[in-house]
């Protein structure tokens, strides 16, 4: 069965297209993206409005790039993101998806853009065995109790103010370094050193004892930064980037690696998934590996193309979905900006 999966809910139009055996194993057929990103960078960040636009402008040629790549002419299935995520930036996507649902005369599916960044470690036919998800971006920090792709799942703990990759981007504008924060902070990051004492939000011994022992805090780590930035610039002190990106990115990697193997270890989970466009850090990557391999808990993390949003883990879930016997969403199906994480599957009557 081949499954065709549409993914918009920010600023990258997303076209997968998967291949399902009887065994439940996945095949990437083809996996095409277009990033909104750079109409988005004279503000610093994404603009709604844009984003949906250029979703609008970018699904015809993705979508045939797609069926092209994987030498189709049209998918057993489609797929789309139906939440959580900008409001019209989903509609443009799921709507799409309905017709082009309703023109092949095949079922649509309704799934949570969440969701499909856990399906990704299942696609080589690695069974997903009870887990913590560590999924941060620029719009999400959360840590997730899995117990199999599609089904659904329970958020341990989220971030009470920014999410990881939104504190790089506003570091990033406060560096004067522009937009996308994520990539240009890890790459200056690796010419310098910690050499910066910053705080590590909500990692106080008070606050591992209490209900927020899960949760993250970013605010005040990127206004340590800027009270770092502006006391250099007045005591005429030369501040050097590579340093404070050095620091910033190790106090984010530090918390958010530490809290997940906490996770692990109090959940008993012995696999620790990492998954979302911050994935793709290296420093993150790295030090996920050491504290994993030290408390004796695998670490999956989808190759690097597959960390950002795209289309092909929305058709992977969808996969998984239709391999247990799910029935389709209907055309009926509504889109939902704060889908919760219990929600893998959006029906008809929902919307």
């Amino acid at each position: 069965m081949i499954i065709l999966g549409l993914e918009s809910s920010c600023d990258e139009t997303g076209v997968g297209i998967v291949r399902l055996d009887s065994d439940g194993y996945m095949d990437i057929l083809a996996n095409e993206v277009a990033s909104s990103m750079e109409q988005h960078a004279r503000f610093g960040g994404v603009v709604p409005e844009i984003a949906s636009r250029a979703h609008l402008e970018a699904l015809p040629q993705v979508v045939r790039a797609a069926l092209d790549a994987a030498g189709i002419g049209k998918p057993d299935a489609v797929a789309a993101t139906v939440g959580p995520g900008l409001a019209g930036a989903l509609l443009v996507g799921a709507s799409a998806a309905k017709a082009l649902a309703a023109a092949w005369g095949v079922p649509f599916y309704g799934v949570n853009h969440l969701g499909g960044h856990v399906a990704v470690a299942n696609l080589e036919g690695q069974k997903l065995p009870h887990a913590v998800a560590l999924l941060v971006s620029g719009g999400h920090t959360q840590l997730l109790e899995v117990d199999a792709v599609g089904k659904p799942m329970r958020e341990l703990g989220t971030t009470l103010d920014d999410a990881a990759g939104e504190a790089y981007d506003k570091v990033a504008r406060l560096l004067g370094l522009g937009y996308p924060g994520g990539p240009v902070i890890d790459r200056l990051a690796a010419r310098g050193q910690v050499t910066i004492a910053l705080p590590r939000g909500l990692s106080r011994a008070e606050d591992l004892r209490g209900e927020r022992r899960y949760d993250f805090s970013f605010s005040g780590l990127k206004t340590a930064v800027a009270r770092y930035v502006e006391k250099a610039e007045r005591e005429g002190v030369v501040v050097s980037v590579e340093d404070v990106c050095a620091s910033f990115q190790e106090a984010v990697a530090d918390v958010l690696t530490a809290k997940a193997v906490m996770a692990c270890e109090d959940t008993g989970a012995r696999t620790l998934l990492l998954g979302g466009g911050v994935a793709a850090n290296r420093r993150l990557r790295t030090l996920a590996q050491q504290r994993c391999a030290a408390a004796g808990v695998e670490l999956r993390v989808p190759p690097l193309e597959l960390c950002t949003d795209n289309g092909v883990m929305i058709a992977a879930v969808a996969a998984q979905l239709i391999h247990e016997g799910a029935l389709p969403s209907g055309l009926a199906c509504g889109t939902d900006t704060q889908l919760e994480v219990e929600t893998p599957l959006v029906d008809g009557v929902r919307g």
